[in-house]
């Protein structure tokens, strides 16, 4: 096929959740509402942490950053729905695509390594206690979290540098809501199987490697909780890791079967997939970590109260 004949792509639009024009409205009622209690959730667990002391802890740390790259993830693409929802014609352009596709694979993959790194910082906590002041210093911490960009990073910049070496000649209608990898790969005019194997090749490194990190700090810690002969004491070392848990089930489970599927036209299922890790997780992040964690809600409570209006005399 002669590449240089054909016309290329300069806008691509997005099909999004449904074209019924009535629907599109409650969709932009409902995606805002998310959008609004995302950024307010995060953001109120970073201003609770940043300005209690007491959580000035390595764990918290994660969570102060896994918070800011929610804001970061979600940001990517709910507010180019949002304006999709309202507008006659839902485009997006093939620069803005190409740069959407890279920042949200760029937030997604460093949320990810975050994740590993809370996982490490748990195992550090539980598995071996008295040291772990010494573990989990400043300088580790932020080993850590640079890593943790550094990878995310190349994970983006991998996926990204393969989808530019593609042809986009038409159609140009993308049957999703954001600009991910797979749904661009089957609009190419060109040979998809290096970005294919690219894509596929990138997310076991790096999502297998992160993966392992979180699954063997969790065998390890499982096994050593199990060796605490008080329920009481068991019980709260399993409630300091179950909302870890519960972000990581949130990432992984979806993630992997998204990305890992054969590369076909975005289904329903499909979708709702991306819905799920893309936006609902980053909302739900802040719910987890602030109505299961104590030390949250004491902080939030407590910064509540500086807000308190004095009582007359």
């Amino acid at each position: 096929m002669n590449m240089e004949n054909q016309t290329m792509v300069t806008e691509f639009i997005l099909l999004g959740l449904s074209n019924d024009p009535h629907l599109q409205i409650f969709l932009f009622l409902v995606f805002l509402v998310i959008y609004a209690i995302t950024l307010l959730g995060n953001m109120m667990i970073m201003l609770v942490i940043s300005s209690d002391p007491q959580l000035h802890t390595p764990m918290y740390f994660f969570l102060f950053h896994l918070s800011f790259v929610d804001i970061c993830y979600s940001s990517v693409t709910v507010p180019k729905m949002l304006q999709n929802f309202l507008a006659e014609r839902k485009t997006i352009s093939a620069n803005g695509c190409f740069a959407q596709n890279f920042l949200f694979l760029l937030s997604g993959g460093t949320g990810v390594f975050i994740l590993s790194a809370m996982a490490y910082d748990r195992y550090a906590a539980i598995c071996n206690p008295l040291r772990y002041v010494g573990t989990m210093n400043k300088q580790v911490c932020c080993l850590l979290l640079c890593g943790s960009c550094i990878s995310g990073f190349l994970y983006a910049l991998a996926n990204t540098v393969s989808v530019l070496s593609l042809h986009f000649c038409g159609p140009n209608e993308i049957n999703h809501f954001s600009c991910e990898p797979p749904a661009l790969l089957v609009l190419s005019c060109s040979e998809t199987l290096t970005p294919r194997l690219v894509l596929l090749t990138s997310v076991i490194i790096f999502g297998s490697s992160s993966f392992l990190l979180t699954l063997v700090s969790y065998i390890y810690i499982i096994s050593t909780i199990l060796r605490i002969r008080l329920a009481k004491g068991r019980h709260k070392a399993f409630s300091t890791c179950s909302s870890h848990l519960m972000v990581v089930n949130l990432y992984y489970g979806t993630g992997c079967f998204r990305y890992m599927k054969p590369v076909s036209e975005a289904s329903d299922l499909d979708r709702i997939i991306s819905f799920q890790y893309s936006i609902l997780t980053p909302m739900l992040n802040p719910v987890i970590y602030g109505l299961k964690n104590k030390d949250v809600k004491t902080a939030l409570w407590k910064l509540f109260g500086k807000f308190k209006f004095p009582k007359e005399s």
